[in-house]
């Protein structure tokens, strides 16, 4: 036989009882006993067990099992899975205590926990066990004992849960308003940044605008100094112009004038003179008696004549 295995397993089997007492076992052979579902009481006392593991949870045929005389300090708290066992010694073992999953042992009828140090409420309800009735009643109160611990315990796991939920919804709300305020702190420097680059563009629109009419001023004033040269010049130019046409006609009109005064003086002199008599004053003298009465048909010749005629005499 090996350490912690039993060999031949079969040939433990006695009707519906397997017998692994005193196999010096430190573990229960799960896949093994799995194998033979009609063996529905099994004794495992005398061995050297500290705990189950959760699969022997599994072997849900059994009806009655022993583990008495071990080294049990715990059991699985799937073992509530064995709806089917009626029957379970764990007379001197080391538990102090029993899993929550106890309470579902629905079909439990007889219970031993002697000689193990139980907590001083679980041996308060487990009671004695010397005889069947004893079992038996024991069997019943730590299943109702444990009943109420696992409502406790509901209600403990439902608290906790609450508070676990009421620190979510906390630390939610926190998050949401560390995001909200993340939020407004982005929207706000948004708002703060598109200020500043408005005011930016206002200044640069100002300043293009000012140099723009400074420009325009500039080229209206050059525009204006231009076109006072141009009508400077243009008024120049005529002015000279006109400057030279009048003192042309001013020449000619003056000696237009000294020719008139001439010829009438030398008129004057043939006329009224011993020198018309001459010989370079007769033909003038004749031209201009038929002059004279050519224009004495004109009012105003005929006037200057009159005129002329007095002074003769």
């Amino acid at each position: 036989m090996i350490k912690g295995k039993v060999e031949n397993i079969k040939d433990k089997i006695d009707g519906n009882e397997l017998d692994l007492s005193l196999s010096n076992l430190t573990e229960v052979p799960v896949k093994d006993l799995a194998a033979f579902p009609k063996a529905t009481v099994l004794d495992l006392s005398c061995n050297n067990l500290t705990a189950l593991t959760p699969e022997f949870c599994s072997l849900t045929h059994l009806i009655k099992i022993d583990l008495s005389k071990n080294q049990l300090v715990c059991l699985p708290e799937e073992i509530g899975q064995l709806g089917n066992l009626q029957h379970l010694d764990l007379y001197n073992n080391k538990l102090k205590k029993l899993p929550v999953g106890f309470s579902q042992l629905k079909s439990l009828k007889w219970l031993d926990l002697k000689d193990n140090p139980l907590e001083p409420t679980l041996a308060k309800a487990a009671g004695d066990c010397l005889d069947e009735k004893q079992c038996k009643q024991c069997a019943s109160r730590v299943l109702q004992h444990m009943k109420v611990l696992q409502e406790e315990a509901e209600k403990e796991r439902e608290h906790r849960l609450l508070k676990e939920r009421e620190l979510e919804k906390k630390k939610e709300a926190k998050q949401r308003e560390k995001e909200a305020r993340e939020k407004e702190a982005q929207k706000k420097k948004k708002a703060e940044e598109k200020e500043r680059k408005r005011k930016e563009y206002q200044a640069q629109m100002a300043t293009s605008a000012s140099q723009k009419q400074q420009k325009k001023k500039k080229e209206k004033k050059k525009k204006a100094a231009q076109n006072q040269g141009k009508k400077t010049a243009s008024e120049c130019v005529p002015k000279a112009k006109r400057s030279i046409c009048s003192l042309f006609f001013s020449l000619l009109l003056k000696l237009l004038l000294l020719l008139i005064v001439g010829a009438a003086s030398v008129i004057a002199v043939c006329q009224l003179t011993e020198l018309r008599k001459e010989a370079f004053c007769v033909p003038l003298n004749v031209h201009f008696e038929e002059t004279v009465r050519w224009a004495q048909g004109l009012e105003v010749v005929q006037q200057v004549i009159q005129k002329m005629s007095d002074l003769r005499t």
